[in-house]
């Protein structure tokens, strides 16, 4: 809506009294309607005319004096490295959205993904005093890294990756610089249970001689994945070798080059199990230019759920996890961070998405 000239005070900016007076409210009201977003329930009678006076008359808060007030500059600092994958991109979509509508604003820094990087990030964020902040891609061990930061009481919150707080300096009674902490808060999804959802699948198959690309062993969700896939064949009884372990990146020339360690020799396994589609399509490529028909010699997992693997020319399965709904409740939980409130770490439900890139073996194969 244009606002309406003729509705304001010698061309000044239009005041809360104003709006108030207008809006036939007293002026705490509407100050109070129009710092806060719209409640679940609806706007009242009396909340609407406000906004409705306020967009007629084109107020606009002013936010710094607001921050000086309360001390709150409504601000999400996010330090998210490899934007340009697609799970992480949905994660922030995940944090946007739930921060708009909350009224919070977000500032983005994606570093590349080494720790001198993220913690210029850090250090950027908290210089622009932001309310809370958020990790997507700490580095395990990762406590001294958090112990190092300029957080002084900066509510900080873990997304997707966590780390172990037993190698904390502060619990070591180590000198430390920061913030001490006994543990640190974080959202991802339970990635332990779908590395298992994912290496019970292949044993229900009737595949045996088993691989894994593992990741880099930096990531929580690497290292979770992988032991999940060792608990589901260890409840039947069976290792996972050494040899048919291979770390990689996350990118699909991690994938390409961990393949090609993989399939390359003189023996290889079944069945694949990679802890992100991107690897996944990456030994895809591979099994093409060895000659390998997916999945009649190669049965292969995947990990995201990524929307474009279902429409590869062999569908993938995956394990499917919640990347938006992972950004959303970690925003949720830096609010109440914020708000002084404790919060409990949370690990979201995933599921197994099975399509053609795995089958039952037929007994004659077994």
């Amino acid at each position: 809506m244009t606002p309406d000239p003729s509705t304001r005070s010698n061309g000044r900016p239009p005041t809360l009294r104003e709006i108030a007076d207008q809006a036939g409210v007293h002026i705490s009201t509407a100050s109070r309607v129009l710092r806060q977003p719209e409640p679940a329930d609806g706007w009242s009678d009396s909340a609407l005319r406000v906004r409705q006076v306020a967009e007629k008359l084109g107020y606009q808060p002013n936010l710094w004096a607001a921050s000086l007030r309360t001390r709150k500059t409504t601000t999400i600092g996010v330090v998210m490295p490899r934007l340009t994958d697609v799970v992480v991109a949905t994660m922030f979509q995940g944090i946007e959205e739930a921060a708009t509508a909350a009224g919070y604003s977000v500032l983005l820094s994606s570093p590349p993904d080494d720790l001198d990087a993220q913690r210029k990030a850090v250090e950027f964020l908290v210089s622009r005093q932001v309310d809370g902040l958020m990790l997507s891609s700490i580095h395990l061990p990762g406590t001294d890294f958090v112990d190092s930061l300029p957080l002084r009481s900066l509510p900080i919150l873990l997304l997707n990756r966590h780390i172990d707080p037993a190698t904390s300096s502060a619990n070591r009674g180590l000198p430390f610089v920061g913030l001490p902490f006994v543990s640190l808060p974080f959202v991802s999804g339970d990635d332990r249970l779908g590395g298992f959802l994912a290496g019970r699948h292949l044993l229900d198959c009737g595949y045996r001689d088993l691989g894994v690309i593992a990741g880099p062993d930096h990531a929580s969700t690497s290292r979770e994945r992988v032991a999940g896939f060792r608990d589901a064949l260890a409840e039947a009884g069976l290792e996972l070798p050494p040899h048919r372990i291979v770390a990689s990146e996350f990118e699909v020339q991690g994938g390409v080059e961990a393949a090609a360690t993989l399939l390359g020799g003189d023996s290889r396994p079944d069945a694949v199990f990679t802890v992100s589609d991107t690897i996944a399509i990456g030994v895809l490529g591979v099994a093409r230019d060895l000659g390998l028909s997916i999945p009649d010699d190669l049965a292969l997992v995947g990990y995201n759920d990524i929307p474009v693997v279902s429409q590869l020319p062999v569908p993938l399965t995956t394990v499917r996890s919640p990347a938006r709904k992972i950004g959303a409740t970690g925003l949720e939980h830096l609010l109440a961070l914020i708000a002084g409130r404790n919060v409990e770490s949370v690990k979201l439900p995933v599921e197994l998405i099975v399509r053609a890139s795995t089958r039952k073996l037929a007994a004659r194969e077994l």
